[in-house]
Order: structure tokens, then C-alpha cells, then sequence
């Protein structure tokens, strides 16, 4: 919390966030390297698979399409891992855990033998990615100030767009290997086997990585957690660690409070609060995989670039749907790693502007967006599908691009700040971990039954698309409630919690007041005494408070 308006980001804390966003880099990098892979000619050759154009391509488009599918069902399993680990081991071993599973399924993709050893790798490269996933920005969130919170948390969205243009540009290297060298299957084992790199980083420097002091605080380790809260939040105008102590002080009384209502098995279910919070991160995360996030089956050329708009299918597809509309050689690969490379602004931009306009107005913002595309591709495509009418054609394709536009800089990093900062403490992790399975279960569902849906009925499955896509509209309006400035304790209270301790946001000078005599209050191990003492005048911390925090307890 800071004593201005400006906002103001610790250097530690910020190094700190990017550091273990490094092994979110990897899982994006893990789900779109399998797309250049099959770009690779010599990846066909070595395990003998038919390419585009050939007898038995069928064979090979199943098998491409269950190389996608194992990842996603191995990230499902590493998030249920992750919804115990984080919460029995801390979130710093739970990140350790899955850059190390991470590492022995990129390991085996990259000196894959056969197409099983393959298959396992990708499990097993899943299973890391799907831990990773879930507990980067949960950590990112706990570590962060709530004023800055957005920012931090949005490097995931950042790094995930980081991992899929740098994917994308060494595939797009690699191909130019000479195919004819005995050493040619290195174009894709070599992409491959760089998944490994960020993880092995992150493992290497785990344990100069803080523990988060909000799991501190649940395992009663307070004098740690606070030491860490005072290292992260620390300032250079507020050489006394002021607003480090408002913090800890609010937090501190959040988890005292908490004691008397230990979780049940299943808690996020339990009660209104959670139930709606289930719902709010499943409908989130599940629901921004059908705005149009689909995949298209063997069609024309036109049609299959038209039908399989959607960010996570063009970063699996993209070079199969370039080489689908004519284009040969590297093209596919350049084109690919170009549209990555744009998303990276987008997860920036988002970054930058969060916690200024809010998380609620990004998503509406972002889904109108993105559902004006759909109705615009409907229109096109019902009009000039299976037509020559390139100019008709042509404006479709701009609408794909539109739809890339309005998912990169409102929706994709929004998500994962929203996500994970909406669960109260201790149900953090499974929350979290909820939401992050959803969208690999999603993802699951739409990768397997978009083609034969879109083989049925063509260009009028974008009307299944936009339907979903208002009701996700309206769903965001009238159950997502905003949650920007606010700090993770007293978020619970805008979802009907009835056990918050204490509320900052919004508050009157007298309160601020109250809150910086308070947080005074605290010792060096980060305890409050049960007697009060003589406090210094109030003008002595005028300037140093940093924060605009008061205890309400009970309502908001």
C-alpha cells in the first residue's frame, strides 16, 4: 500500500514475478512447439507419417490432433496436483515440482524413439505445464500490493505470449536445416528439447525464490512472512517499512479470523460465496474457449483458415492452416511466429493498463470485441464460403485477425489476475485450480468435437459460437464482480463473504488514521500485542502510511 496515488513497484518483487513466470514460458512454449514440430518435414519422415496431400494423412491429422490432446489431459491432472501441493508443500516446492515433471516430459519428447515415447512425453510435459499454470499467478497474486497486483499477475499472460512467439520463430529457424543431412531430425528434436531451458532455470534458482507469506502465515510462521512482505513491498519513501506493516497487520487479522472456519473437503462448493466463485472461474476460464476458440476438420482451403479461428487452435494449427490456404516452404512457419510475436503487445498493453480501468471492464471490453468478429465471420463466410469472390474471402481472413486483436489486449492476461485473485486464502489453490482445469477441459472439448460439428453444418457453427458468446457477455455483467485496488482479504466480501476482517478500499481519512496506529502496533516478528502502549503523534507518520486500509469487520 503506498502513502500516493503513484504507483510505485518494488525492483525485488518485480524480478521475483518474472523469474517464476519463466516457467510459464515454457508451458506456453510446450503447447505451441508441437506446432512448428509438425512444420518440420523431417518430423514426418522420421516416424514415418503421411504430409498433406498424401494417402494416410488422415492417420497423421489424428495423430497430430492426440499429441494435443494427451498435453491437455496431462495439464488437467498436474492442476488437481497443484490444488494440494501448493496448499501441503507452499507454492515455491509445488513450482519446483512442476518445472521438474516438466523437464523429464520435454526431455522425452525431444529423444522420442518412437511415437509412443512421444505420446508420454507430452503427458507427462502436461502434467507440468497444468502445475505450473496454476500455481505462477496464485504466487504472482500473494506476493504482489493490491494497487499493482493486476501488473504482476498480467506477466503470466506476458510470458505465455513470450512462449508461443518463441516457439513459433525457432521452428521457423530450425527449417532451414539441411533436410538431407544425416542429422536432420534436429529440426525438431532441438525445438523440442529447448521446453527444458526455462524450467531448468527456475529449478536452478528455487530456492532464492520467497516463500509466499500468505502460506507463511496459514503454517504460523509469522516472523518469516512478515520480513518477506517488508523485502518485497519496500520502498524508498518509506524507510520504515510503513506500508509493509498496513499490509501485514490486514493480513495477519485475515487469517486469524480464518482459523475459526477451517475448510471442508470440497469447500469451494459449500457455501453461496464459494459457489459463485466456482461458477465465476468456470464459466471464465471454460467460457472464453468458445469465443471461438474452435478447430477445423479437412475442408477447402479458404475454409479451413475461416472455420478455425481461435486463438488456441492458431497456436497449435497455425502452420497446418497456411500450408491448407497454398502457402509452401518456411511461409507457414514465418507466418506463424509473425501473429505470435503481435500478442506479445497485446499481454503488455494489458499489463499496463489493468489496474487502472479494472479486470471486469478489460473482459466486457475484450468479449464484445471479440463477438463482433464472430457475427462479421458469420455474415462473410455464409456469404462467400465455397465462392471464388477473393475480395469476400479476403475481408473473413481480416475478421480472424480482428478477433486475435481484441483477445490479445483485453482477454488473455486478464484471465489468470482474475482467476487466481478471487478465492479467499485458504481456498486459494483449489480455486485456482478449478478455473485453469476448466479451460484444459474446454479446450479438450472443443479440439474434438468443433470438426465433425463444422463438417455437419460449415459456416453455420459460428451462430453456436455466438450465442455462448453473449450469454458469456451477460454472465460478465451481472456475476463478475470488479475487483481492481482491492486487497486479496477483503475481495471475499464482494462475493457475500461473511467473515472478512478488515476492508482499505475506499476509505475516509479518520480510517486511514486508525489503520496506520494499528499497523504501529506491530513487533519485529509481525505480532500484535494484546496491550496497547503509547503511540507517536500521528503528524510523525503523516507522509509514511502508505496505504489506504480500515477495519470493518463484517461488511464492506
Amino acid at each position: 500500500m503506498l502513502a500516493t496515488n503513484k504507483l510505485i513497484v518494488n525492483t525485488y518483487n518485480l524480478l521475483v514475478v518474472v523469474f517464476v513466470a519463466l516457467g510459464t514460458l515454457a508451458t506456453a512454449y510446450g503447447l505451441a512447439v508441437i506446432g512448428s514440430t509438425v512444420g518440420q518435414p523431417s518430423f514426418y519422415t522420421y516416424f514415418k507419417l503421411a504430409t498433406q496431400g498424401e494417402p494416410g494423412y488422415a492417420h497423421t491429422s489424428n495423430l497430430i490432433g492426440a499429441l494435443n490432446g494427451v498435453n491437455s489431459a496431462g495439464a488437467i491432472i498436474g492442476c488437481l496436483t497443484s490444488a494440494w501441493t501448493a496448499d501441503a508443500y507452499g507454492r515455491r516446492r509445488t513450482i519446483q515440482l512442476g518445472c521438474a515433471i516438466l523437464i523429464v516430459g520435454g526431455a522425452l519428447c525431444s529423444g522420442s524413439a518412437n511415437i509412443g515415447m512421444f505420446l508420454a512425453g507430452r503427458v507427462i510435459a502436461g502434467m507440468g505445464a497444468g502445475i505450473l499454470a496454476v500455481v505462477v499467478p496464485m504466487y504472482q497474486s500473494e506476493i504482489s500490493t493490491a494497487e499493482t497486483r493486476g501488473a504482476m499477475t498480467c506477466v503470466t499472460g506476458i510470458m505465455y505470449a513470450f512462449g508461443y512467439t518463441f516457439a513459433g520463430w525457432m521452428g521457423f529457424a530450425c527449417y532451414f536445416f539441411p533436410a538431407d543431412s544425416v542429422h536432420a531430425d534436429f529440426a525438431w528434436r532441438f525445438p523440442l528439447a529447448l521446453q527444458c531451458v526455462p524450467p531448468l532455470i527456475v529449478l536452478a534458482g528455487s530456492n532464492f525464490i520467497p516463500y509466499s507469506p500468505r502460506w507463511l502465515l496459514g503454517q504460523d510462521r509469522r516472523e518469516e512472512a512478515f520480513q518477506i512482505v517488508q523485502h518485497l513491498h519496500a520502498s524508498a519513501g518509506d524507510p520504515d517499512h510503513i506500508a509493509a506493516r498496513q499490509e501485514f497487520y490486514l493480513m495477519e487479522k485475515q487469517f486469524d479470523l480464518d482459523k475459526q472456519f477451517q475448510p471442508r473437503f470440497l469447500e469451494i462448493f459449500r457455501t453461496k460465496a464459494n459457489r459463485r466463485r466456482s461458477l465465476v472461474a468456470s464459466i471464465l476460464m471454460a467460457g472464453d474457449q468458445f469465443l471461438g476458440k474452435q478447430a477445423g476438420n479437412v475442408m477447402s482451403v479458404r475454409e479451413k483458415l475461416l472455420t478455425m479461428v481461435g486463438i488456441f487452435v492458431m497456436t497449435n494449427y497455425g502452420v497446418l492452416i497456411y500450408a491448407s490456404l497454398g502457402l509452401t516452404g518456411f511461409k507457414p512457419l514465418l507466418l506463424n511466429a509473425c501473429w505470435t510475436t503481435f500478442t506479445i503487445l497485446g499481454n503488455i498493453w494489458t499489463a499496463l493498463y489493468v489496474d487502472r480501468f479494472g479486470r471486469k471492464t478489460f473482459l466486457l471490453i475484450g468479449t464484445c470485441g471479440v463477438t463482433s468478429a464472430l457475427i462479421f465471420l458469420c455474415a462473410l463466410t455464409a456469404t462467400y464460403l465455397g465462392t471464388t469472390n477473393t475480395a469476400g474471402l479476403n475481408a473473413a481472413v481480416f475478421f480472424v485477425w480482428f478477433f486475435i486483436l481484441w483477445w490479445c489486449f483485453f482477454v488473455d492476461a486478464t484471465q489468470y489476475v482474475y482467476v487466481s485473485e478471487i478465492w479467499p486464502n485458504n481456498l486459494r489453490s483449489q480455486g485456482t485450480a478449478l478455473g485453469i482445469s476448466m479451460f484444459y477441459l474446454a479446450s479438450e472439448v472443443t479440439l474434438v468435437a468443433a470438426p465433425p460439428a463444422l463438417d455437419k453444418i460449415g459456416w453455420r457453427f459460428y451462430l453456436v459460437l455466438i450465442c455462448p458468446s453473449v450469454c458469456y457477455i451477460v454472465a460478465i455483467w451481472f456475476l463478475f464482480p470488479e475487483t481492481k485496488g482491492r486487497t486479496l482479504e477483503e475481495i471475499g466480501s464482494l462475493f457475500g463473504d461473511d467473515h472478512v476482517a478488515s476492508h482499505w478500499y475506499g476509505i475516509s481519512e479518520a480510517e486511514k488514521e486508525e489503520i496506520a496506529r494499528n499497523a504501529l502496533k506491530l513487533s519485529k516478528s509481525g505480532r500484535r500485542p494484546e496491550e496497547s502502549y503509547a503511540l507517536p503523534p500521528l503528524d510523525a507518520i503523516e507522509g509514511k502510511r502508505g496505504g489506504e486500509m480500515v477495519e470493518r469487520v463484517g461488511k464492506e
